[in-house]
């Protein structure tokens, strides 16, 4: 590990906002704040909204900007990345954001029954070789409904069709209700300014892969809890590239 990024660790262990719970000591360690976010951390009874893959954060800063009535959470493995966001935000003095480093595959460790409204996917690994690792497969989706409300929101904003369409037929195949989808979000009509300003929230990738004539595509749906949620028997076209300036390493052309 580089010296930049054992700097990064060491300072994250002061920052307040952040809070460090990796894999390999999860289920050893009882989270005590899930359940009590608003009370303990927030300090108010505001909706809570999550984004998971945060990445370097700067989307959960941006919310936290648009929306300073709701509190945010960035969650993601990644912690030299997440440093960048939980800097900004206490540089900013943002009191409605916080950070939480762990793996998404136990998000509802940290998390009681209705404790959080809405979910935000943004530019995910779209894991084209593993359905059950993908964040909008029924895998996660199930795991979110433990402690999403009932009809909670899925938000999902990416550059990967794959991703994109594999999680259209998720819904689809599911019933589940969909409030809005397009293939090419920054060249599509009619969309109201609040949501304008929301989706207009860029990242330091999405930025490059706009440059690089990649179409963004974005689509929100509800939540319901009951319901058994299927797996789509469909094949995909894969996506001919895994991240920015990397070429995708199989020669296969679809996947499921």
């Amino acid at each position: 590990m580089s010296k930049g990024k054992l700097a990064k660790f060491a300072e994250m262990e002061t920052f307040r906002n952040v809070f460090q719970a990796p894999f390999s000591v999860v289920s050893k360690v009882p989270f005590a704040m899930k359940g009590h976010w608003g009370e303990q951390y927030f300090k108010n009874g505001n909706p809570i909204i999550l984004e998971l893959g945060c990445g370097k954060g700067e989307y959960t800063v941006g919310l936290a900007k648009l929306f300073p009535d709701m509190n945010f959470i960035g969650v993601d493995i990644k912690g030299a990345r997440m440093w960048t966001g939980a800097k900004m935000a206490l540089e900013e003095n943002l009191q409605n954001v916080a950070f939480l480093r762990t793996n998404i595959e136990m998000i509802d460790r940290f998390f009681a029954e209705d404790e959080v409204r809405e979910i935000w996917l943004t530019f995910s690994d779209p894991q084209m070789k593993n359905a059950r690792k993908r964040l909008s497969s029924p895998f996660f989706l199930n795991r979110y409904r433990n402690f999403l409300v009932d009809g909670g929101l899925i938000h999902l904003k990416t550059d990967s069709n794959f991703l994109f369409t594999y999680t259209s037929y998720v819904v689809d195949v599911n019933n589940l209700p969909l409030l809005f989808r397009t293939e090419d979000l920054y060249h599509t009509e009619g969309i109201d300014e609040e949501t304008s300003k929301i989706l207009g929230i860029q990242t330091y990738y999405e930025s490059m892969w706009i440059e690089r004539g990649l179409n963004i595509r974005y689509q929100k749906f509800r939540l319901p809890r009951q319901g058994e949620l299927t797996e789509p028997e469909v094949e995909i076209p894969l996506d001919d590239y895994r991240s920015y300036h990397r070429e995708k390493r199989s020669d296969r052309k679809t996947a499921k």
